[in-house]
Parts: C-alpha cells; structure tokens; sequence
C-alpha cells in the first residue's frame, strides 16, 4: 500500500495544518492528488485494493474519506474505520457500495455524476458503428489473411433511421446531440421525460419502452441499476425489437436480462453491443467466460466507458 502525505498550502490561524485521512482504493489521476495536497489532506492510495484486502487497508488508515471507482464496499468494510464518514464513487453509479449500510452508519454516499458523461457517450456511439459495419468481424478477417468485400459491403448506414434512447441522464443526452449530427430520427423513454424537454431535445417522446423498442432501428440504454430499472430489457422487449435492430448497453450489466438476451439472440436477428455485463470482474486483469459473449451477433468492450484520461480528469478533480 503505498501511504504519501501531500504538503499544505494553506494553514489554519494557529499555524497547525487542517487534515483528513482520505483513502483511494483506485487510480487516481495526479491533478488530483496534488489538489488533494492542497486541502492538507493524507492520502493513502493503492489501486489495487479490493475485498479483503481493502478492508484491511481501512483498518489499517482508518481513514475519514474512502475513495473507490469500481471496488465492492460492503457492511463489513463500513466497520472497520472507526472515522469513516464519506464513501465517494469516483464515477456516476454507486451499485457497487452498500448505501444501505452505510445510512444505518451515518456515513454518507457521493459520487460524480455527469463528470464522465462525454467519454461514455463515445463508447456508446463506438459500439453503435461497430455494429453497423462489423468493424470487430473485419478486423479479424484482415489480421487472418482473409479479404472478404463481399460480405462487408451490406452495411445499412445510420443516416435517416431511428435512434431509440432509454434514460436521459448525462449520458443519454450526450448521445442524442452525436446521435443529431448522424442525422438520425430520436425517439426517447424516461421516467423524468416530459414534452416540453421532448421539445427542447428535438426528440420524440415515448410512453413507453415498448414503443421505443418497436420505433428504434438502434437502441442504446443509459439507466442506473435501481429495483425498478434491473432486467427491465426483458424478453418481452427484445422481442417487441425490429428485425435486424441494433442493441447498446455501456450503464450497468443488471438493467438487460442477459439469460432473456441470450435466448432471443438464438430466435431473432438483432446485434449487440455491450461494455458491461451481469456479473463481471472485480479486477482489471481476469478470465471472463459469460455465455453472452460467445454469440456471434455481440460486440463487447471491457466497462471501459468512463476510461478516458479526459474523464477521469474530471472526477478527480
């Protein structure tokens, strides 16, 4: 673990330094720690820390502030820090902390939202492509030896189709403004969409995501996972999807029933794009053998959505 203590630049009147214990339990960009610094805060920082191991690490800081990106912080971790008091998610999901258990403690839950937004976005729309013309498929033909024009040629372009979004976060928004300048039509669906911000998007309010599902040439869902939203791509709107329609997911595996996907991607012709998963690693490097992955109509990334060094700019400071 590695333990720095970054200087002060500004003082208190008594001349002691103002400080607080802050662990980072992933990487963290240097901008950020030099700010950090300048608050007079401790930092402890070892990217690598998870399960059992973090919760040594915050025994063993008893940090006042814990600072994760996509480590698990459950119950037990909460009580090994008799100082704890602020979890912060160094992204915009906190799926992966028990807010739960850290209310009953009174220890705060923040993230930051909308800092990556952008970078999500243009994962979203890398996918889309990719979908559209095989780019993956075309690559491993050429780095085979194969030449295969023929079969790459039947692409059928996005202009003038329909772009079907399902939440308008951040994200969803920053993909309808991409989505404009492919000139493509935009329906919409959330829980929080009116007409009068339909209106202010240029887009087209759906009732429902059944409708969205019927309308959309491609869909591309931004949704955090809550009990209402998890599975809520179920089997019924993948069926209601058009034939040969585009699927995206880069929010949170849990919101697409993956088992439901799997059986309708052997019954329809639909194509995927994924950058996350049901159940995924906790680690950056490991073996990752979903039966989703293996269909020959999914693309994947590797939940690199927010993986910019703009936008983890962003959220650290």
């Amino acid at each position: 673990m590695s333990n720095q203590t970054l200087e002060c630049s500004t003082c208190d009147s008594t001349g002691s330094k103002p400080s607080a214990v802050i662990l980072l339990a992933g990487s963290f960009r240097k901008q950020g720690l030099e700010a950090l610094g300048e608050c007079g805060c401790e930092v402890v920082l070892d990217p690598s820390l998870k399960e059992a191991a973090l919760e040594e690490a915050i025994s063993e800081a008893n940090p006042d502030i814990l600072v994760v990106r996509s480590t698990k912080v459950t119950a037990k971790m909460l009580d090994a820090s008799e100082n704890l008091s602020v979890i912060v998610r160094a992204g915009a999901g906190y799926d992966t902390i028990d807010v739960a258990a850290a209310s009953k403690r009174g220890i705060f839950v923040a993230n930051c939202p909308n800092k990556n937004s952008v970078a999500v976005a243009e994962l979203a729309w890398s996918l889309i492509l990719a979908c559209d013309r095989k780019v993956p498929d075309q690559v491993i033909d050429l780095r085979n030896g194969n030449w295969n024009k023929k079969e790459y040629s039947k692409a059928k372009g996005l202009y003038g189709r329909t772009l079907g979004v399902v939440g308008l976060g951040g994200v969803g928004k920053e993909v309808i403004l991409r989505g404009k300048a492919f000139g493509m039509e935009i329906v919409a669906w959330s829980r929080s969409l009116t007409d009068n911000v339909a209106t202010e998007l240029g887009i087209t309010k759906c009732d429902s995501l059944l409708k969205v599902a019927n309308m959309s040439d491609v869909i591309t869902v931004h949704l955090s996972v809550t009990s209402e939203t998890e599975h809520i791509i179920d089997e019924e709107f993948l069926h209601a999807m058009k034939d040969g329609a585009t699927l995206i997911n880069t929010s949170r595996g849990k919101v697409i029933d993956e088992m439901a996907l799997v059986k309708v991607l052997q019954e329809k012709n639909i194509v995927v794009g994924l950058d996350v998963y049901q159940s995924e690693p906790t680690t950056g490097e490991s073996e990752f053998t979903p039966e989703i992955i293996n269909q020959s109509s999914v693309y994947g990334t590797h939940h690199v959505g927010a993986s910019t060094e703009q936008a983890q700019d962003a959220i650290a400071m």
